[in-house]
């Protein structure tokens, strides 16, 4: 087996939950697509991160069943392991920003897979939702304080590979954030957090505490 780490990425306040997340390091042990692909399967994290080039901060991220130029959780996980400035994805460069608690990732709406965003009328139907069925990427949302700007959600990948809800989803908070215009707190699955903000040029910043699990 392949060495790897796994941290917890968006932990709520309290440091618990987060969505854990799989760290290979030493990416050239594992060089090419389709053992990459067959590792993150194998480990059933909703995503693996290899690290290409850790000056660089290049990685390289899948989930159980797709190679995904771009995703939130393991960009920012990975910001936190490296200690970087940027990253160095398939889609493009990735800024970081290293803020005491936070660790925060800017990068472009488009660059996040789709999903499709879908608001309900209170944080309690959200939280009672039942799982979907697999074939379309959900992300269920309700204000909890529309004022200030704090939503709860819940994530459903829909993709039918093992992972029927997703703890903490920084991709699609980027793409509530954008569709919104504003700046969000974000209380996802079972207490996870998420922090958002509209920066210059079009960028979303997405951010949230790391842990090393275990």
């Amino acid at each position: 087996m392949t060495d790897y780490e796994v941290l917890r990425v968006f932990c709520g306040p309290d440091g618990a939950h987060g969505n854990e997340l799989g760290v290979v390091r030493d990416g050239a042990a594992l060089p090419g697509e389709t053992d990459r692909l067959a590792l993150a399967r194998e480990l059933g994290f909703s995503e693996t991160v290899f690290v290409d080039d850790a000056v660089r901060g290049a990685v390289d991220i899948y989930t159980p069943s797709v190679r995904l130029p771009f995703a939130g959780h393991p960009c920012v996980g990975a910001a936190w392991l490296l200690g970087v400035d940027r990253l160095v994805t398939a889609a493009g460069a990735v800024g970081v920003r290293h803020d005491g608690e936070f660790t925060r990732i800017s990068a472009r709406p488009e660059w996040a897979p789709g999903r499709t965003t879908k608001q309900y009328g209170s944080a309690a139907e959200v939280e009672a939702l039942d799982v979907p069925p697999p074939g379309e990427w959900i992300y269920a949302w309700a204000w909890q304080d529309e004022a200030a700007g704090t939503v709860r959600a819940r994530a459903f990948p829909g993709r039918g590979d093992g992972i029927d809800e997703d703890e903490a989803t920084g991709a699609a908070a980027l793409l509530l954030t954008a569709e919104l215009r504003r700046d969000l707190t974000i209380t996802q699955g079972r207490g996870s957090q998420i922090v958002t903000g509209l920066r210059a040029g079009g960028l979303i910043e997405v951010g949230g505490r790391v842990r090393a699990a275990g």
